[in-house]
């Protein structure tokens, strides 16, 4: 069955890191089944860190803060996951399931 992604949820989840009147800083995106659809969202990256399980797949956008006192600037990061404990077929289609998730992360 092929993969679909719920754009709109997706997209909404997205401008919520996007936003800097918002403290979001990541959101993942998870599948439901054959969905890509929003997953979790958090503040501390380190809360991030703890949905990488050997056990899922996932992609995380995240928004982190670089540079120095006099200059700060806002970066931006798309992350696969792909645990060691995923099999190979649903390894190998995560690859063309990113193309999705770049349709909306842009």
């Amino acid at each position: 069955m092929a993969t679909k992604i719920d754009k709109e949820a997706c997209r909404e989840a997205y401008n919520l890191v996007r936003d800097d009147a918002t403290e979001v800083n990541w959101v993942t995106f998870k599948y439901n089944g054959s969905t890509i659809v929003p997953g979790d969202q958090g503040v501390d990256y380190e809360a991030f860190k703890r949905k990488c399980t050997d056990d899922v797949r996932l992609f995380g956008f995240v928004r982190f803060t670089t540079g120095d006192a006099m200059s700060k600037r806002v970066k931006f990061a798309l992350i696969t996951w792909i645990g060691e404990d995923v099999s190979g077929l649903q390894r190998a289609k995560t690859g063309t399931d990113k193309t999705l998730v770049k349709e909306v992360v842009q």
